[in-house]
């Protein structure tokens, strides 16, 4: 075990362990003060990022923060590490990688040529380093793609999931919310439901019900229903049409076992959802939504920092090959993330760290109504994603999800970002877009007619 110790001046910080130092180094979190982990003071948080800026990267491997033996996370992580991958930055202390991915030499190429050599505490580590000016310029070079029934991540383009949830998964009041968000050009990444039962029938009905809507009009996107991953393989047992099959995880074993899930579940998923055989230019079937302060909320952080336990779901993640993978940055509550200044942080270090490890990061930018955050927030961070190249958001009905009972983004904010980013939706839906008269050929929505054909089909 190697000591840790930085002096400023006459001053000396010592520090327990890796995982001490990667605490202390953290971004100012709730979460991590509440848990008695973050930094006293601003010089000792400096005293542990200059400590962190000259720890060799291959420190992460010999000295793993949770011991193989105890944890399936780590054993997965350092399995499927490519060290050949690795090789390019093996001899990098973190500062010198910080320095590498800022550097013009470091492109989308060059970054996804060393994705597969990354474990997740070290991309961890080296956002710890990094103002949000860094995670926004590393983050805009990489480039993740995905397909199913359309293509996602391309560069010049922004999707969005189309999350129309109801208190009561009244049929209508879903399909109301579809079409609307259709009509916004929304919908791209996934039409995705919340159910507000776990129950196998309810989801077999609400995904029978999309898929209804997608073959009738010919829509290129994908349907989910985000029940339980094992309600899921049983409506799939039954007969329903599971495009894209959905799961929270998080970055230890004892975490992921208090959601109900192990690594082998997951994986049985991904193969029942591949032999369907639903996707039509691609076959990656998984959708993951992740956040930080879960494994905390779970009592299963091992003492680490709430950031870097989300970097290593990033990793678990990774192994099936996802469609979609986001951080819900800010739904957990005030306990975990305050304000809208440690939202905003935590959402620009998801999507860093998750798109440097190869992941098609997107974001729900959002917070609950008791946190010390507003919609102004939330602008802020989804433009700042928008820029950093964030491959989707959400699209919330009036951005209010009244089902979940948190604030999101709305259908309009999409039409916003595409207008100022200058960015199209997937290749295939912008085309069916402009064939259904909803946008023009500049990606313009246009006005509703009243025989429109969406219109009859609530």
């Amino acid at each position: 075990m190697s000591t840790y110790a930085y002096s400023i001046g006459e001053r000396s910080y010592q520090f327990i362990d890796l995982a001490d130092v990667l605490a202390k180094a953290s971004s100012v979190k709730s979460g991590d003060g509440l848990a008695g982990l973050s930094a006293n003071t601003d010089e000792q948080r400096v005293a542990a990022q200059m400590l962190l800026a000259n720890i060799p990267l291959k420190q992460f491997i010999e000295e793993p923060l949770i011991a193989p033996e105890s944890d399936c996370v780590t054993r997965l992580l350092l399995e499927e590490q490519d060290t050949k991958a690795f090789q390019r930055i093996a001899n990098d202390t973190v500062g010198d990688f910080r320095n590498h991915l800022l550097s013009y030499d470091m492109g989308s190429i060059e970054l996804a040529d060393i994705a597969q050599g990354l474990l997740p505490e070290m991309v961890a580590a080296v956002s710890k380093l990094m103002r949000n000016q860094d995670l926004i310029l590393v983050a805009s070079k990489c480039e993740v793609i995905t397909r199913f029934r359309n293509t996602l991540g391309l560069k010049g383009r922004l999707a969005t999931r189309l999350q129309p949830n109801h208190p009561t998964d009244d049929a209508k009041g879903i399909g109301a919310s579809i079409l609307d968000g259709l009509m916004y050009g929304c919908g791209d990444a996934v039409i995705g439901i919340n159910p507000a039962t776990d129950k196998v029938e309810g989801v077999k009905r609400l995904l029978s019900s999309i898929d209804e809507l997608i073959e009738r009009f010919e829509i290129p996107t994908q349907s989910c229903v985000l029940a339980h991953v094992t309600t899921q393989l049983e409506a799939m047992n039954q007969g329903a049409p599971v495009d894209i099959v959905f799961q929270s995880i998080a970055g230890t074993e004892a975490a992921n076992k208090s959601f109900g899930i192990d690594l082998a579940l997951l994986e049985e998923a991904n193969q029942a959802a591949l032999s369907l055989n639903r996707g039509t230019v691609g076959n990656n079937v998984m959708y993951f939504e992740t956040g930080q302060g879960s494994c905390l909320s779970a009592q299963a952080n091992h003492g680490i920092d709430q950031q870097t336990l989300e970097a290593r779901a990033y990793g678990v993640a990774r192994k099936f090959n996802p469609l979609l993978v986001n951080s819900v940055v800010g739904f957990i509550g005030p306990e975990y993330l305050y304000d809208g200044k440690q939202i905003i942080r935590a959402g620009l270090e998801d999507h860093f760290c998750g798109k440097l490890l190869g992941l098609p990061m997107g974001c729900d930018v959002c917070y609950t109504n008791h946190a010390e955050a507003d919609q102004d927030d939330m602008d802020n961070l989804m433009t700042l994603l928008g820029v950093a190249d964030c491959n989707f958001f959400m699209g919330v009905p009036g951005a209010d999800d009244i089902m979940l009972n948190y604030q999101s983004t709305s259908f309009h904010d999409a039409n916003y970002l595409r207008q100022v980013l200058n960015k199209k939706p997937a290749p295939e839906f912008e085309a069916w877009l402009q064939r259904m008269n909803i946008t023009d050929e500049n990606n313009l929505l246009l006005p509703v007619s009243e025989g429109h054909p969406l219109l009859a089909a609530n």
